[in-house]
């Protein structure tokens, strides 16, 4: 039974379908750079050249570091899509459940990578030293949200393996939003400068994946996630890693 957020790229002429599908993806990216973008001008507007300096120097190292998982997320949709067009639906219950975890599980150990590794990588970089300390505080804040980012791209993801990319553009949308006005709450009201745009950032990653991950639990379709069917399935992992991996790098 097809679905009103699904694609179906198997039947009928492709060209109108590709373009709903890669139009709200190519948005997508967009508003991610804009939504980093506005972490820098808030700061820079309101608390000055050093905090938005601190925020700059982060951006190269945050890519680095994330990138890599970033390429479990494409992992996930491939072998998603694979098992979705075979119809092998209990294959498709697997890649889901263990693409979520997997996703948990490695945001993390970036939670710790980037605690630990911040200051000496940072360092390494050449940072400014007037500006190392708050890069670093930024830094730290910002990894606390690696797990709900890598919910997020893991479970739109699943969404995206279906056709569906209207829905992940639209919690990122939100939680974007929200992350701009919390930007300005926290630096403006509270005055908590590099801090306070870190905190936003990890706030609007909650809310995304919160969004997403509910959207996956409502689902009447096979890629439905139950949360206590949470696990690792071995071969299945294999096949993301084989993808995700090279993807990443």
């Amino acid at each position: 039974m097809k679905r009103e957020n699904e694609i179906d790229m198997c039947n009928g002429p492709i060209l109108g379908k590709l373009l709903r599908f890669s139009i709200p993806l190519m948005f997508s990216g967009i508003l991610q750079l804009l939504f980093n973008a506005a972490d820098i001008i808030v700061v820079g507007q309101f608390t000055g050249s050093g905090a938005m300096a601190a925020v700059g120097s982060t951006s190269s190292l945050n890519n680095l570091i994330v990138n890599l998982f970033l390429g479990l997320s494409a992992g996930g949709s491939v072998v998603m899509a694979q098992f979705y067009g075979a119809k092998d639906w209990k294959s498709v219950e697997e890649v889901v459940h263990t693409s979520v975890l997997l996703g948990f599980l490695s945001g993390m150990f970036l939670v710790f990578a980037g605690y630990f590794l911040a200051k000496p990588l940072l360092t390494l970089m050449g940072t400014p030293a007037d500006v190392l300390d708050q890069a670093v505080l930024y830094m730290r804040i910002v990894f606390v949200g690696m797990p709900a980012m890598m919910v997020y791209d893991l479970g739109s993801g699943i969404l995206r393996a279906v056709g569906d990319t209207r829905r992940p553009l639209l919690f990122l949308f939100c939680g974007g939003v929200i992350n701009v006005f919390l930007n300005l709450f926290f630096v403006i009201v509270f005055h908590l400068g590099v801090a306070g745009v870190a905190i936003a950032t990890v706030i609007s990653q909650c809310i995304s994946a919160a969004l997403t991950l509910a959207c996956l639990m409502r689902s009447e379709a096979s890629y439905r996630i139950t949360l206590k069917r949470l696990r690792i399935v071995k071969d299945k992992l294999f096949r993301i890693l084989q993808v995700g991996l090279p993807a990443g790098v």
